[in-house]
């Protein structure tokens, strides 16, 4: 993507003040906070020590990941998948050392419920976060919840389904959850906490204020800041956490942004648009689009590049909810359908463990086609 940013600029396709001006800061600013504060909460020990409260008293391989699957799931829609990827990596790694439990097993389990909670977010992953700040929905968390909340619970439990079936060998294991030991800074787990219930409290008030029409009081990108401030000045190790945080990710961000703009400016978009207006009143249509082409140039981009093509012709919220569903499912179907998936494999592969492109789409196929049918028959596709 980098490359691509960089080759539209030295040939022309873009000039610089409009490559800059095409990156949006709302979406940058978000993506930065959420990080520090998942950096935060990884650092302080926070999160293995949750692990040793939730999963103490699990004996069993169903118990344990039917816990990852939803613990992850919701953690995704309030903290962005993309985050959750990060620092639950080396979590579940440990986790699968701690039950004896297979890694890749734990692996598939997050990158399956990462993406699969996220759906139902506006603020789950980046491309509902692009489609809840430019397509005009007034009340976004709210209509993600309508649409999009129940169908995903139901997927992920479909999830779980999925590598039940694809691993029993495991779940015929007898295992026990190994307390570990570590130390926690207190004073930086206050912090961390703090951070979190910032984020987590001003999303809340958000949707509260939503339903009273003033949601435009605590923008997103507020919220986020609002999280990641205290983290940067009290915090004594706030060089390591920026240091840390996935700039890599930021970076691939701001180049899609350049990117899609210059394919944008061509004109070949707008002109497939007019030349295909059915597409955007087709909840099939748009949700098979999302989950095909995706796999392709991957889903950030695809609905960078198509959201404002369904903005401009009108679509409903449920067109919307589609593109989201859509683009976001493209995760579970093939390894590079989402970024997520990538950010996993390599934070595995730096302990020594991955996944693998086959054993991913023999179970994400079928949960894919399974679960998108769970989303269609909620978005009115059938």
């Amino acid at each position: 993507m980098t490359g691509g940013a960089l080759a539209v600029l030295l040939t022309g396709g873009i000039s610089p003040v409009a490559a800059f001006a095409s990156i949006n800061p709302d979406v940058m600013i978000f993506l930065f906070g959420t990080f520090v504060v998942g950096e935060a909460l990884s650092e302080s020990g926070v999160l293995v020590r949750a692990s040793n409260k939730i999963f103490r008293n699990t004996k069993n391989p169903s118990a344990i990941v039917l816990l990852l699957v939803f613990c992850a799931g919701i953690l995704s829609a309030l903290m962005m998948n993309d985050t959750v990827a990060i620092i639950g990596t080396p979590f579940v790694l440990s986790l699968a050392f701690r039950t004896r439990l297979s890694p890749e097993m734990l692996l598939l389990a997050l990158a399956f419920s990462v993406t699969t909670g996220s759906v139902m977010s506006p603020v789950g992953n980046p491309q509902n976060l692009l489609i809840a700040m430019e397509s005009g929905i007034e009340n976004p968390f709210a209509v993600f919840a309508a649409y999009l909340a129940l169908p995903t619970v139901i997927s992920l439990f479909l999830a779980f389904a999925a590598i039940r079936i694809f691993f029993r060998s495991e779940f015929g294991k007898f295992c026990s959850f190994k307390i570990e030991e570590c130390s926690i800074d207190k004073k930086q787990e206050r912090i961390a906490l703090i951070g979190f219930f910032i984020l987590a409290g001003l999303i809340v008030i958000r949707i509260l204020a939503g339903f009273l029409g003033s949601g435009s009081l605590f923008p997103l990108t507020a919220i986020a800041l609002a999280a990641a401030v205290p983290v940067i000045a009290l915090s004594k190790k706030r060089v390591e956490i920026l240091k840390n945080i996935d700039w890599q990710t930021l970076v691939f961000f701001a180049a899609m942004f350049v990117l899609m703009q210059s394919v944008w400016d061509t004109g070949i978009p707008a002109a497939l648009a007019e030349g295909a207006p059915g597409i955007f009143s087709s909840v099939p249509l748009v949700m098979s689009l999302g989950i095909l082409a995706s796999q392709l140039i991957s889903n950030v981009p695809f609905t960078a590049l198509f959201l404002p093509m369904i903005t401009a012709a009108g679509a409903q919220e449920n067109v919307m909810m589609a593109l989201a569903a859509g683009s976001t499912l493209a995760g579970n179907l093939l390894i590079f359908g989402a970024a997520s998936n990538i950010i996993i494999i390599q934070n595995a592969e730096k302990i020594g463990h991955t996944i693998g492109f086959l054993k991913f789409a023999a179970v994400g196929v079928p949960l894919t086609i399974v679960q998108t049918a769970v989303y269609l028959v909620f978005l009115g596709g059938f």
